[in-house]
């Protein structure tokens, strides 16, 4: 059950990602199609009124009636809001109302400039005020709160992006720290937690030492040691997470003939384990020994699980760029490319069983405490995959 909870984690991270952003989605998209349709709408009735407009400024003109010249002279000072530029067919000004540019007014160029962009946009009415003259033209421009209106969407898009980019950045720290917390103290616990078996275990090993000295089941006794041996790094490399690790210039490819000799030795005889060293016997890098065996460890063992029991596990040493790398292909199934960016995140596994912090825990110890880099360098399915690993060079005596 535990372990079934622990594979859905990851999913579960994954579905909330995917219901947040459904739902920012939706949120803006209902705030900009409200958006348009209000803009549509002031849109509309902007022209309906400066079609007003233009009949009272042809009333003005061509009637007689006091009464109508009247309502006309209301009609035109009630538009406060909306620009308008009164010219005759050939674009001689009679009547300007609510420009705030000068510039406009008092330079032909930019006037004609104006009125082409208005007339492009449509914002143009013609009218007649007799059937012996030519059209005459009303044009206008969006008033202030239309103008504000149509850039809203885009203000509202970089205020949304702005602030899902402040709460994923906080949201990411606080993340890191809890994180940080938990790997600092699930480790420490158990480094705590093994100390005293261990203590226990290295006493009845010495016991049976001295009852099965010179027998021939003295056997046992060296066999046990090798695992309390072992369960002691495994206590020690615990106990260095959350902790500054000392770091020494290491000689990589014997550590990784170590690391290979150990983990062959406990895998099927079908699998064929090989290291390649291309640095000529320079691959000296300042690391943590036992940290790093155990990234090689986790490695092989991934490399283990895609095979099945049959396959091939190959680790090429190099020198790239002032730093050693480290390849560890396999010719297992491979990772999906959809899953490539997920691996290295807690809870992902693609195993029926584990937790899922495995290349969470090898990523961690590579990019946090090494200050290298590990990455999936290729991978396709039923050909295999290759992990790199890149730390900084080092000299035999730094």
């Amino acid at each position: 059950m535990t372990f079934e909870k622990s594979k859905d984690l990851y999913s579960q991270r994954q579905f909330l990602r995917w219901l947040m952003l459904g739902c920012v989605s939706i949120i803006i998209f209902f705030s900009l199609a409200f958006t348009l349709y209000l803009a549509k709408s002031i849109e509309k009735d902007e022209r309906s009124r400066v079609h007003e407009v233009a009949m009272a400024y042809r009333t003005l003109i061509s009637s007689t009636d006091e009464n109508e010249i009247d309502d006309a002279l209301k009609i035109t000072r009630k538009n406060e809001t909306i620009p308008v530029i009164w010219v005759s067919y050939q674009n001689e000004l009679y009547d300007s109302k609510n420009l705030d540019n000068s510039k406009i007014l008092n330079d032909k160029q930019a006037f004609d400039k104006y009125l082409k962009k208005l007339k492009r946009k449509n914002q143009v009415v013609e009218f007649v005020v007799n059937t012996d003259e030519p059209h005459q033209l009303l044009y206008y421009d969006s008033s202030e709160v239309l103008k504000l209106l149509k850039v809203y969407p885009y203000l509202l898009l970089g205020l949304v992006a702005l602030f899902l980019t402040i709460a994923l950045i906080a949201v990411s720290f606080s993340r890191t720290a809890s994180q940080n917390q938990l790997w600092v103290g699930m480790a420490k616990e158990t480094a705590h937690q093994l100390g005293t078996p261990l203590s226990s275990l290295s006493a009845w090993i010495d016991y049976l030492e001295a009852k099965f000295e010179n027998t021939d089941d003295s056997f046992i006794v060296d066999e046990l040691k090798k695992d309390v041996d072992r369960l002691d790094l495994v206590a020690d490399r615990f106990s260095k997470i959350g902790s500054k690790p000392t770091f020494a210039s290491t000689n990589v490819n014997h550590l990784a003939q170590n690391t290979v000799s150990y983990m062959s030795s406990r895998a099927p005889k079908s699998v064929d384990f090989s290291v390649i060293d291309l640095t000529s016997g320079n691959s000296y890098a300042s690391i943590n020994s036992s940290l790093f065996e155990w990234v090689l460890e986790n490695l092989i063992k991934n490399a283990l699980d895609a095979i099945e029991g049959v396959g091939k596990i190959q680790l090429t040493i190099q020198i790239v760029k002032q730093n050693i790398v480290i390849d560890i292909k396999d010719s297992g199934k491979g990772i999906p490319k959809n899953k490539i960016n997920s691996i290295f995140e807690p809870g992902f596994s693609t195993k029926k069983r584990g937790w899922g912090l495995g290349l969470t825990l090898t990523k961690r110890i590579i990019e946090q405490y090494h200050n290298g880099k590990i990455y999936v360098k290729e991978s396709s399915e039923d050909k295999g995959t290759t992990f790199r690993i890149s730390v900084r060079k080092a000299g035999k005596e730094d």
